[in-house]
């Protein structure tokens, strides 16, 4: 099974940024997609070291795609998504919007932002010319299981969602800015404060989510330590990695580890608490009564512990 590291769905330094992929050319994973995926205002601080990162990875024999924005609102932004289908990329597209922009035989890959629920939208997309899917994570493990059969028959390569704080949602507004008081247009890039996302709590101070400019996440960092085996069983190819600002290389090891069976999925839990001792996980999507449920370090799940 591969592994893919998503796009960064924060807001970091330019310099932050760039270190990110120089890792990433001698860390233990398959493909990279970078770009911008949350906010078209954050692109500018980084645009110009993309081809330097691009070049970087493919020297070092990584797949590598550029993402599209996952909501389009403004002019700029359509010019910016026309420009990604001309530098010669493969394109990661998270908003359909994007599609009249490719001609019907450029191939392309489909981010977990699409919502691609069901054999008939995942054929239609292969017909366009999807080659590569990653299913939205709040799938459950029998909905994955007949997605992938359907992708084996359609040549399109199907991935989910591997360790992460979850995409929930996004809006024509920016959290960010509104609780400093400030409007989207003049946000002053409040989010760079919060290189993982801001954490929300309930009024009664429980974990409830996190805010990422205009974007919703989960609290928890979604894994799927405990499920290798279950989703290597349904056909999946490839698992998705999405960076965080603490030990992420560390992470792509510990995930390689797994997937070469050297460690188990409790030793992998170990491990990714070891990196970050803070981070709440959740399993529940996949098998759990809620998304946010956790299955435990005991095996009270199907697959690999």
């Amino acid at each position: 099974m591969e592994l893919t590291v998503g796009p960064n769905q924060f807001f970091w330094s330019a310099d932050r940024w760039a270190a990110l992929y120089n890792d990433l050319a001698d860390a233990p994973v398959n493909r990279v997609v970078l770009g911008e995926l949350v906010c078209s205002k954050r692109l500018p601080f980084y645009q110009d070291r993309i081809p330097d990162a691009v070049s970087t990875l493919q020297a070092a024999g990584k797949s590598v795609a550029l993402t599209s924005l996952a909501l389009v609102t403004l002019k700029r932004e359509r010019k910016l998504t026309c420009e990604l289908a001309e530098m010669g990329v493969e394109v990661e597209i998270n908003d359909l919007t994007a599609l009249p922009f490719f001609p019907q035989s450029t191939r392309f890959s489909v981010g977990p932002l699409v919502n691609i629920y069901n054999e008939g939208t995942l054929a239609w997309l292969a017909a366009r010319g999807a080659q590569r899917v990653c299913l939205p994570p709040e799938l459950p493990l029998s909905s994955v299981e007949v997605l992938a059969a359907a992708g084996a028959d359609l040549g399109v390569t199907i991935e989910v969602w591997g360790h992460g704080r979850l995409p929930l949602a996004i809006s024509g507004r920016c959290y960010h800015a509104r609780m400093h008081g400030r409007t989207k247009d003049n946000c002053q890039f409040a989010c760079e404060d919060d290189p993982d996302g801001l954490d929300v709590r309930t009024l009664d101070d429980q974990p409830f989510l996190a805010m990422n400019g205009v974007q919703t996440l989960s609290d928890s960092y979604a894994s799927t330590a405990h499920h290798i085996d279950a989703l290597a069983k349904a056909g999946v190819s490839a698992l998705r990695l999405s960076p965080q600002s603490t030990g992420f290389t560390a992470l792509c090891d510990v995930y390689r580890r797994l997937l070469e069976d050297q460690c188990d999925g409790e030793q992998t839990v170990e491990a990714i608490r070891n990196i970050d001792s803070s981070a709440r996980l959740s399993n529940g999507f996949l098998t759990g009564d809620f998304g946010a449920d956790w299955s435990g370090d005991a095996a009270q799940v199907s697959g690999r512990t």
